[in-house]
């Protein structure tokens, strides 16, 4: 069982590596575009997409490099007693509270695949004076949830490996 764990723990950190590397340059995609619609607003016709395409970037920014976040450690936690503890402690801790995490993103993603489901079937748009066809950015969503929750099944699992004494480290 320990062998299977180690794998996925692995493929898991392995491809969230990747893609929150990968993302964390979609930031200059964010500048580009807002510096396009400074630009066309002053210069030429101001453009219509550029608001909501900066807005899916974002969310596509955070979304896809949570699990990356996560990885890391460098998602928010309260501090006041934490850093005084033992590793040990610190894993018997956050074994307990990414249950809660976990409950929240398999809620989170289910949720998000019934509204992918509908806009897809009712090809759903936005109310904008663009329009542009909302399931694209709601894929996208879902993924970097479903990415989220592995990687949150990875942190229990290395928490576990750490209480009984043994060690999972990073990969890159």
């Amino acid at each position: 069982m320990l062998q299977i764990a180690k794998r996925y723990v692995s493929i898991v950190d392995s491809v969230n590596y990747r893609i929150g590397r990968i993302m964390m340059y979609f930031i200059f995609v964010m500048i580009a575009i807002l510096l396009w619609s400074s630009i066309s607003k002053t210069f030429f016709l101001p453009s219509l997409w550029t608001l909501e395409i900066a807005q899916f970037a974002m969310v596509a920014y955070y979304i896809m490099g949570g699990p990356y976040s996560i990885q890391l450690g460098s998602n928010v936690r309260m501090d006041l007693f934490y850093s005084e503890w033992s590793d040990r402690t610190k894993a018997w801790v956050d074994s307990f509270t990414v249950l809660f995490l976990i409950f929240y993103l398999g809620i989170l993603l289910w949720g998000g695949l019934d509204s992918t489901q509908y806009a897809i079937k009712y090809n759903e748009r936005s109310y904008s004076a663009w329009r542009p066809y909302m399931w694209p950015i709601k894929v996208i969503m879902c993924v970097g949830i479903f990415l989220m929750l592995l990687q949150a099944i990875s942190e229990l699992i290395k928490d576990i490996c750490k209480i009984r004494g043994e060690e999972l480290g990073h990969v890159e």
